[in-house]
């Protein structure tokens, strides 16, 4: 008996029969590619950590050795983590934090040298607005602007903040020309993640 090829229970048959394999195809594919897409994306925080220690331009291999020399431990508290670090003898702790901007998440991680300053700052987004908003990520010269802040006040408040018009330049950075809100944002992540931090 010869198939009708143009019957619709042929082309439901058929469609499902495709439909079926397709889905297989794609499950096989991403479970294969998964442990290397997991291994990319601890190596991409690795390097966002890093960059907060002033260590950048290194690849995959040497981003593995630098931070196993230099990050001692680790450890997460109300969903933050933070990193006891070394740096040519100086203990310095980075902070995981997280926030929203304009059109998403944003994340960063601040490094915290023993006198309660900034030693190195990396920010990052999910989809903010080239060459405003995402600067926060892609302007090395704005994240060293942090460098040298004092984080708390004497009472253990959060002094660190980021504005439109500096006046304490021990404390304050100027936000990012034509990106208030993403500005903002961060200026919030940074209050809220460093008081969470001080408490503990």
């Amino acid at each position: 008996m010869k198939l009708n090829t143009n019957s619709n229970s042929y082309i439901i048959i058929y469609s499902a029969i495709l439909v079926v394999l397709v889905a297989f195809l794609l499950a096989f594919i991403f479970k294969a590619l998964k442990p290397m897409q997991d291994a990319n994306v601890a190596l991409d925080v690795k390097k966002q950590i890093l960059y907060s220690l002033n260590i950048r331009n290194l690849d995959g291999a040497e981003a593995e050795a630098k931070y196993a020399e230099v990050v001692k431990s680790e450890e997460e508290q109300d969903g933050q983590k933070t990193y006891a670090c070394q740096i040519d003898g100086k203990d310095i702790y980075v902070v995981s934090l997280k926030g929203m901007g304009l059109w998403g998440g944003i994340s960063g991680y601040l490094a915290i040298d023993p006198e309660g300053k900034v030693y190195g700052a990396y920010f990052n987004h999910e989809g903010e607005t080239a060459g405003l908003g995402a600067e926060i990520k892609d302007s090395q010269a704005w994240q060293e602007k942090f460098i040298g802040k004092q984080i708390w006040d004497e009472s253990g408040n959060v002094v660190l903040s980021v504005v439109k018009k500096v006046e304490d330049p021990a404390t304050q950075v100027d936000c990012v020309t034509g990106a208030t809100l993403t500005s903002n944002g961060v200026d919030a992540m940074l209050k809220d993640g460093l008081s969470l931090q001080n408490k503990k």
